[in-house]
């Protein structure tokens, strides 16, 4: 009899839990609306707010000369999920966007420094594989060392295509590659979360006895004839991949600006073509029926364990501005944290104003990959993303001291905000293409010019 296995001291009181929301919604190339909060479930009672926020789009709006511009500026929706999001301290730390396919990632500002190695990718599967208005859309990145990979994918309409759905879901797995060597693949990731506008359809079911069982929220009797349910049971790459259960009406078709179901002349039948679900590797390693290699599960899952647990999935059927309904679903991350101190600590130095030159201090705490294309930002509490800046200056170019305790850099004070205001550092590496230091918040002094401005008479 084998005895049971030690568990190492301490191994469990130094795990962590983390809450992601993921949200996946084709906006069938409609405007945003002006309120989000519910979508976001932000502030609700009882409740902390998310550590991270996954959003997949659909179907935004794609015309060329508007999608150029936005390729540049930011689109609507995602300027709205920034404005939204920004002041409750979240920062988009990546997004992609392939025509119609958007994929934005928000960060509580305190994870930032942990997040690393953000990397993106894409897959065309449209028009014979050359045209983007289906395929997936891929952000991966580092959470305190466990690797993540986000993944949004528009796949093929219309009922009859349903192998070509799974087709075409592979085709992406296979054909998306990173630059990572720990992590190249997006089957190599700890933990995937697939999202999207799957198209996946209920197969079978005339369109009243559908009609029937929404009616009288008996969901479950649908659910052997959807077809990703049906795809899963022979197809063992989709077997790697859970999903909760199916508890709301499907999403799709409705009228638009309602919650009635397609009243057009071809009366679409109502399916789940919007879905959420993931993929923890560990646990795909140690199931002996897909694990035909027979690799064990590593010493490092053991010694840094992370599993997730679905704690929502819902649709949201206020929203009527798309004939799609969006779905949300929110997820505990546990893990062991593999990195606990940042590569970078940052502090400003003496007051800081418009008046003059400032002083900054960094000092390395663990050693990465630098450049001379490093570079400081000044950032107002509550900024929104990595471009969100005041001012920045180049590391290299900008240093006017050193000690073995910590560098120092100059701030112009052209680009320092002459009205003052709360304010924070941020070290963006090149290299990582990634914030990697942020200073504690600090004032930043109204300058003397601004403040004679404020006592002077009309």
């Amino acid at each position: 009899m084998e005895e049971p296995q030690q568990q190492q001291p301490g191994l469990e009181e130094s795990k962590s839990n983390f809450r992601i929301h993921v949200i996946t919604w084709n906006v069938a190339t409609s405007n945003p609306p002006d309120d989000i909060n519910s979508l976001l479930h932000l502030n609700q009672i009882l409740q902390q707010n998310p550590d991270l926020f996954v959003i997949g789009l659909q179907e935004v709006s794609s015309v060329p000369l508007r999608y150029m511009t936005q390729l540049v500026f930011n689109d609507p929706w995602s300027l709205l999920f920034m404005s939204t999001l920004g002041p409750q301290n979240y920062i988009k730390l990546s997004s992609i966007r392939m025509q119609g396919l958007l994929l934005l990632f928000f960060a509580k500002l305190h994870h930032v420094p942990f997040i690393r190695d953000i990397k993106t990718s894409y897959t065309r599967t449209g028009i014979s594989r050359y045209w983007g208005n289906k395929g997936g859309v891929s952000v991966r990145f580092s959470f305190y060392g466990h690797m993540i990979c986000l993944l949004n994918c528009h796949l093929a309409a219309h009922m009859e295509h349903m192998t070509e759905r799974v087709d075409d879901f592979v085709y992406i797995l296979d054909t998306q590659k990173f630059d990572c060597e720990k992590a190249q693949r997006i089957v190599d990731h700890k933990l995937v979360l697939w999202l999207g506008d799957l198209n996946f359809r209920i197969q079978d079911h005339e369109l009243d006895y559908v009609h029937s069982c929404i009616d009288n929220k008996t969901y479950n009797l649908l659910w052997r004839k959807d077809q990703l349910t049906m795809m899963k049971e022979k197809e063992l790459m989709l077997q790697e991949f859970e999903e909760g259960h199916l508890n709301f009406q499907p999403t799709y078709k409705f009228d638009l600006n309602s919650d009635t179901y397609d009243t057009s002349e071809k009366k679409r039948k109502p399916a789940w073509t919007d879905r959420i679900l993931w993929r923890l590797k560990s646990k795909v390693l140690t199931d002996g029926e897909h694990n035909k290699n027979n690799i064990s599960r590593s010493e490092e899952d053991e010694e840094y364990p992370l599993t997730i647990k679905q704690d929502l999935y819902t649709s949201h059927m206020e929203y009527s501005n798309s004939d799609h309904k969006p779905v949300v679903g929110t997820f505990t991350l546990e893990l062991r944290k593999k990195d606990t101190i940042p590569l970078v600590h940052l502090q400003a130095e003496g007051e800081w104003s418009a008046d003059k030159d400032a002083l900054l201090l960094y000092t390395t705490l663990q050693p990465f990959p630098s450049s001379s294309w490093d570079w400081i930002g000044l950032y107002q509490v509550g900024f929104t993303s990595k471009d969100d800046y005041f001012t920045y200056t180049w590391v290299k170019d900008q240093e006017v001291g050193f000690s073995e305790e910590a560098i120092q850099v100059c701030v112009s004070k052209e680009g320092i905000p002459v009205r003052g205001g709360q304010c924070i550092l941020c070290y963006y590496s090149s290299i990582l293409q990634c914030i990697i230091g942020v200073s504690e918040p600090f004032q930043v002094n109204e300058s003397r010019e601004a403040a004679e401005e404020d006592v002077t008479p009309d």
